[in-house]
């Protein structure tokens, strides 16, 4: 056999491999009550869960409570579904998380409070139109 085939057998493989590997890292999206479904069957995998912060209606965030030491803070996020769920983050908030349009936690269920391991935001953006009068 040539060494050019051998060289190509090799980075196919390891091509394979890292397909393989990645493949078993990928979460999924999913509401709130799938992923408190899965936690129970036992399935703690990390899954992806959009929504948006719930507000009052003058724009406040409700249930948002940081640590007394201002290195974790929870809050309530209402699902794509409208379901209603606290959700725990053990890391300092990040900036601009009260202006955040729409939230995508990545985490699991621990004890009925849904942990984020990340939290993604869509902020509103500098360069939306607006309609000048």
């Amino acid at each position: 056999m040539k060494k050019s085939y051998i060289f190509g057998i090799i980075i196919i493989a390891a091509a394979i491999m890292m397909i393989v590997s990645t493949a078993g890292d990928a979460s999924s999206y999913v509401s709130f009550q799938d992923a408190h479904d899965m936690a129970l069957n036992g399935n703690n995998t990390k899954i992806h869960v959009v929504g948006e912060l719930k507000k009052d209606q003058e724009g406040n965030i409700l249930g948002l409570e940081a640590s007394s030491d201002k290195l974790s803070f929870q809050f309530v996020m209402v699902d794509e579904n409208g379901m209603e769920q606290q959700v725990f983050y053990n890391e300092p908030m990040p900036a601009d998380f009260i202006r955040s349009e729409q939230v995508v936690v990545i985490g699991s269920f621990q004890n009925e409070t849904f942990v984020a391991d990340k939290i993604l935001m869509k902020c509103p953006s500098k360069y939306q139109e607006e309609t000048v009068i």
